[in-house]
């Protein structure tokens, strides 16, 4: 049995209405600059559009940020989009709360937002 992540994920394709299989994925926390980050985990979305797995059980307070590799994607299904990622930042206030971080996507628009 896995342990559950504090952050997970999920990618649709709007344009193709079917979940985004394949997409990379890296999780990443801000550092002590606001311009540095630092690595936490990378996945890839399986079959269903999920990453289950994107990091550790627990991460501290702060702020994170996801990038999805949307060009690798979009080539890989024929399809020509105009970001060639999208990049996610939120904030972990409560330490025991699990967020999950999905994403909508198609060529040429994207959106997000808390999920549970």
């Amino acid at each position: 049995m896995t342990t559950p992540s504090h952050v997970t994920t999920h990618v649709l394709d709007a344009a193709l209405g079917r979940p985004a299989a394949g997409v990379p994925v890296v999780l990443e926390a801000a550092g002590a600059e606001k311009a540095s980050w630092r690595p936490v985990a990378s996945g890839t979305t399986n079959d269903d559009g999920r990453v289950p797995d994107l990091g550790p059980e627990r991460l501290s307070a702060g702020v994170y940020r996801v990038t999805f590799d949307t060009a690798d994607y979009f080539e890989r299904t024929g399809q020509r989009g105009f970001y060639p990622e999208v990049t996610v930042v939120f904030e972990i206030a409560d330490e025991d709360a699990h967020y999950h971080v999905p994403l909508l996507l198609s060529p040429f628009a994207f959106s997000t937002y808390r999920g549970s």
